[in-house]
């Protein structure tokens, strides 16, 4: 299957904590560090997600967001550090893409962001991912 979403970070389910509905699931990226995906309880039993289990993590460009540095008391889960290694710019919008140990993320940021942050190839920045904007997809 081929698919519109850019980021596919292949990893481990390391934990798997069920609630009534809903059901988060720890997930180990090849390159080390981990990433959290909120998703349905029924999702998780349909994909038989269990300790051991090879997963890709799926998140749209679009719910990237990026920080120059570690984000303290905020409710995103997910902080992956990283380093650009290309930003194309438009009018409005740009695509940053950033190396993270093991795989490459891109986010679509505005051009402002891009220039508030003084982003640059080479720089270091965090991609920050919600827990609810992380899908899961066996292989």
């Amino acid at each position: 299957m081929t698919m519109s979403i850019r980021n596919q970070l292949p990893g481990t389910v390391t934990a798997v904590h069920s609630g009534e509905v809903m059901a988060t699931v720890k997930v180990r990226l090849t390159g080390g560090q981990d990433i959290t995906a909120a998703i349905t309880l029924e999702a998780a039993e349909d994909l038989g997600l269990r300790e051991g289990t090879s997963v890709r993590a799926l998140v749209k460009a679009t719910e990237v967001s990026l920080a120059t540095e570690p984000v303290h008391h905020i409710s995103i889960r997910n902080q992956l550090a990283g380093t650009i290694t290309d930003i194309a710019t438009g009018e409005a919008m740009a695509a940053v893409k950033i190396a993270v140990p093991g795989a490459e993320l891109t986010s679509a940021i505005t051009h402002e962001s891009v220039e508030e942050l003084k982003l640059t190839t080479g720089s270091d920045v965090v991609a920050l991912i919600k827990s609810t904007e992380v899908s899961l997809a066996t292989v």
